[in-house]
């Protein structure tokens, strides 16, 4: 066990052997910490929380009660095989979240970044890639292998179908099932999810120029109304737009799916 002589650890707490807790980190009553788990400086455990298996959860972290981290996929091809998840710096992790390690198939890490907040009861699935200042509402939940980009919010009682991408600042609105690819800044609705406009909230929140939001509004008319495949309308857009952005959504477009996309209506 490696623990820093400034951890807080309540005598009450489960700690095995082999973990590294850093710094400052206060671990409360009847928590459980595993043998391979490595908590940074400044984190927080609160009472009832596991954090299991091969898991790292990064510096300034808060874990509340009856969070489950680090158990193994819920996958019936899990064999038992070494894997692992990683969690970013300043993450809030509410009640009865549950994040599971990755599997060999899908490459073996479950990944989050930073400053991402997980409301009670959401579910990241064995191995996810969800980016920095991650959103994921109540309840809500994210299938195996999928890809979330940076700044992407998901509404409370929505899910998303294992292998979907999610493009950077998109968001998903509650009780949306999302079963294709969303692309970059996308505002997606209803209950079988469909592209209904631009996160438009969440652009002007970060200060993006209006002439940017122009672009990625005709943008999103091309794709909706232009001549040809899905495909073909976003290259042409990437070829021709002068915005950073709209050629970012070209590019998720032109990177492959293996889901297909949601396409605008």
């Amino acid at each position: 066990m490696n623990i820093d002589s400034t951890a807080l650890i309540h005598p009450a707490a489960a700690i095995e052997d082999g973990a590294r807790i850093g710094a400052g980190t206060r671990i409360g009553p009847f928590a459980v910490i595993g043998a391979e788990v490595e908590i940074g400086a400044d984190c927080v455990v609160k009472p009832h929380a596991i954090v299991t298996g091969s898991t790292r959860l990064g510096d300034g972290c808060t874990v509340f009660p009856f969070a489950v981290l680090g158990e193994i996929p819920q996958d019936l091809k899990f064999a038992g095989e070494r894997t692992r998840l990683e969690i970013g710096a300043r993450c809030r992790i509410r009640e009865h979240v549950t994040m599971n390690t990755g599997t060999d198939g899908g490459g073996g890490v479950t990944r989050v970044g930073d400053d991402c907040l997980f409301m009670a009861g959401a579910h990241v699935a064995h191995d996810a890639q969800v980016g920095h200042r991650v959103i994921m509402a109540n309840n809500a939940a994210l299938a195996g292998h999928c890809v979330i980009g940076d700044d992407v919010i998901v509404g409370g009682l929505a899910g998303v179908h294992q292998f979907v991408r999610i493009g950077r600042g998109a968001i998903i609105g509650a009780v949306t099932m999302v079963t294709h690819d969303v692309i970059p800044y996308a505002l997606v609705q209803a209950p079988r999810g469909e592209v209904d406009g631009l996160n438009l909230i969440g652009l002007k929140r970060r200060g993006v120029d209006r002439a940017d939001i122009a672009a990625l509004r005709a943008a999103l008319q091309v794709l909706r109304d232009g001549e040809g495949a899905f495909q073909d309308r976003a290259r042409r857009l990437g070829d021709t737009s002068d915005s950073a952005y709209v050629r970012e959504i070209a590019d998720f477009v032109l990177g492959g799916s293996g889901r297909g996309f949601l396409t605008p209506r």
